[in-house]
């Protein structure tokens, strides 16, 4: 049913380009800049976990630039990572955003050992996609609109491979990215 569901909800957002809310019926964005999103999470204390992914991807169409996951190909020293075509040696064009090694071995122990159908994606924002990601967002004129949370210590059971904005009200830690490897979060500022 839940299938269903969303291939009803991904159909019709693609006939429509309308805009996505998860969490709630408002969001977070002002009804003025609304227009420019394609996809908003207004979850509260949560956040978004990316997928976990066991063999890094080193061609295209899965490494993308865009691509964010978290990397297990050894679950000890997991790190959330992101695809930007980096050219510094040994990165195989992946940028490290955790910094550190965390632990996700726990969680990577519940996950199926299968692996997702050639094509298995959901695309927002467009009809197809060359792409290959669970998740696809297609847009060149909107944007996705992360979780929000004031502190991460608000989300009471972090997974690995979450992310969320800290909007916040701890100067250290405000107005930034901050991701979960699964022992640590790393926080980005701009």
């Amino acid at each position: 049913m839940k299938n269903i569901f969303t291939i009803i909800l991904l159909a019709s957002i693609t006939c429509f380009s309308a805009q996505v809310i998860i969490g709630d019926a408002v969001g977070t964005v002002a009804p003025a800049n609304k227009g420019s999103v394609l996809l908003e999470f207004a979850l509260g204390n949560k956040g978004i976990i990316v997928p976990y992914v066991k063999v890094l991807p080193t061609s295209a169409p899965v490494r993308v630039e865009g691509t964010i996951l978290l990397d297990v190909v050894n679950p000890s020293k997991a790190r959330m990572k992101f695809y930007n075509a980096n050219t510094a040696p040994g990165t195989n064009g992946w940028f490290d955003l955790s910094g550190q090694d965390g632990n996700a071995s726990a969680a990577v122990s519940t996950q199926p050992a299968t692996t997702e159908p050639a094509g298995a994606k959901s695309i927002i924002g467009a009809r197809v996609s060359t792409a290959d990601g669970v998740l696809v967002l297609e847009s060149n004129t909107k944007a996705m609109v992360l979780p929000q949370v004031d502190k991460v210590s608000d989300i009471l059971s972090p997974s690995p491979g979450m992310m969320v904005y800290v909007k916040g009200i701890n100067p250290t830690y405000n107005k930034r990215l901050a991701v979960y490897n699964g022992t640590t979060w790393s926080f980005w500022k701009p």
